[in-house]
């Protein structure tokens, strides 16, 4: 009879660990899953910095989002999809970054040209008023 018990008990403990140990492998699995949401997010990003002329206005942060966004897509064909989470979102970031200094650069060409338009009617004004 005590043997039977010894042998349930470590019957018992070996599914204990088989359990734990299936656990963890699935939690690793689900932690390390392939950032695909996070991808088209940062190719967007970076289309979207392009469109308003961040490779115009702000090149070094455009070409970092590029060169990032690059970097990430590599990072996933070689499955390292935390490298390549980060990666994304940095891209992400630079992108976002680029294509808001290229929006500001063209605010403030706008203004600029605008200043020079009443600069002109001003002198027109005055040499008319003469």
């Amino acid at each position: 009879m005590k043997n039977t018990y010894l042998l349930n008990s470590n019957q018992v403990m070996h599914r204990v660990g088989m359990a734990v140990a299936g656990v963890m492998l699935v939690a690793g699995c689900a932690s390390t899953s392939a950032p695909t949401e996070q991808m088209a997010v940062s190719r967007a990003a970076v289309s979207n910095a392009l469109a308003a002329g961040g490779n115009q206005f702000a090149p070094v942060q455009f070409k970092s989002a590029s060169d990032k966004l690059t970097a990430a897509e590599r990072a996933m064909a070689d499955k390292d999809y935390e490298l390549a989470l980060r990666l994304a979102e940095q891209a992400e970031v630079d992108a976002k970054l680029a294509a808001e200094m290229a929006r500001s650069a063209k605010a403030q060409r706008a203004a600029d040209a605008l200043q020079d338009d009443i600069r002109v009617l001003r002198q027109e004004i005055e040499r008319q008023s003469k």
